[in-house]
């Protein structure tokens, strides 16, 4: 019983992840909206991180587990049982929503799923080899290496008309795939801060005060040089891309033990895949969709139930 109960966790887990990827997809359909409504995507980035700090502040404010995680952590880090670096996923989530809204804004938001995909699913084969993630070292297996190269053929299926057409902006995918990597270390940091303090919401709390911390220093530089945006939106959805960063952070910190952080990532790029296509068809901030794209993401899909599927083991004899 405890195999199938593990396994059942196991795929209950994919699907929240999958959700969350949605998520994912949605921040970068908002956040590249407001870059382009504003025209600056560091000040862009600032909105979104500083508005999901400001939940999290309340939530925090709220919840004597979150305030107790922060002592936790604290005293773990001042132990030396949890490395400072630990502390760094919100680096990566700074540099992945800047990606956002210098990036997505112009190669669309299909493209710059599938960057990040290449990035998320490398960087989580790569976590999970080494034993990064609060699971601690995860050996690929047949399963998860042909899963992982079925995700990268999908990028390249997904980009294929852009690359025979000698798109002059196509190196510009190299950012979000920089960024996916960003997001699988993000996801293996905040699970390892999460076990420390034993909170989710710590987690992400933490995640978004070194995000928002730095992103505050590069937007006003941009400020200072370009001075401040005059037009801003009066659509409110344009401004919920810290809300919905706050729920995938916060999920991926609380799954990442159950699922891994190659698995994890592979189920996120699985929901923000087709969201990514969704938003494209209806609301494309670029070219909208292509046969490329649909094929793509079904070739993801494809990934992440191959590298989902548990191992064979052969029985033992009597």
């Amino acid at each position: 019983m405890v195999p199938h109960t593990h396994s059942l966790r196991v795929w209950i887990a994919l699907l929240g992840s999958g959700l969350a990827g949605g998520l994912v997809a949605t921040q970068s359909r908002v956040n590249g909206g407001l870059s382009q409504a504003i025209g600056d995507g560091y000040v862009t980035a600032v909105v979104s991180f500083g508005s999901g700090l400001v939940i999290l502040v309340l939530i925090v404010l709220a919840s004597r587990t979150a305030r107790g995680g922060l002592r936790r952590v604290r005293a773990e880090v001042g132990g030396g049982r949890l490395p400072v670096w630990a502390l760094t996923g919100g680096l990566c989530g700074a540099f992945f929503v800047l990606g956002q809204g210098l990036v997505a804004s112009v190669i669309g938001l299909a493209v710059f799923t599938v960057g990040v995909v290449a990035g998320q699913v490398t960087g989580g084969l790569v976590m999970d080899r080494i034993g990064l993630g609060p699971g601690g070292r995860v050996d690929p297996s047949v399963q998860r290496m042909l899963g992982a190269a079925l995700a990268v053929v999908a990028v390249g299926l997904s980009v294929l008309a852009d690359l025979l057409g000698g798109g002059a902006g196509l190196w510009l995918v190299v950012i979000p795939v920089v960024a996916g990597v960003g997001v699988a270390w993000q996801s293996a940091m905040n699970g390892l801060v999460r076990s420390a303090a034993h909170s989710a919401i710590t987690a992400t709390f933490i995640n978004f005060v070194v995000g928002t911390s730095v992103l505050i220093v590069a937007a006003g530089i941009s400020v200072a040089v370009n001075g401040w945006p005059a037009d801003w939106p009066a659509d409110p959805l344009l401004y919920i891309g810290g809300a919905t960063g706050v729920v995938f952070i916060g999920v991926a910190a609380l799954l990442v033990r159950t699922a891994g952080v190659l698995l994890l990532s592979m189920s996120n790029v699985a929901g923000q895949l087709i969201a990514a296509v969704a938003f494209e068809a209806g609301l494309p901030l670029a070219d909208g969709v292509t046969p490329g794209l649909l094929v793509g993401a079904a070739v993801a899909l494809a990934a992440v139930v191959i590298a989902a599927l548990p191992r064979r083991t052969r029985p033992s004899a009597a």
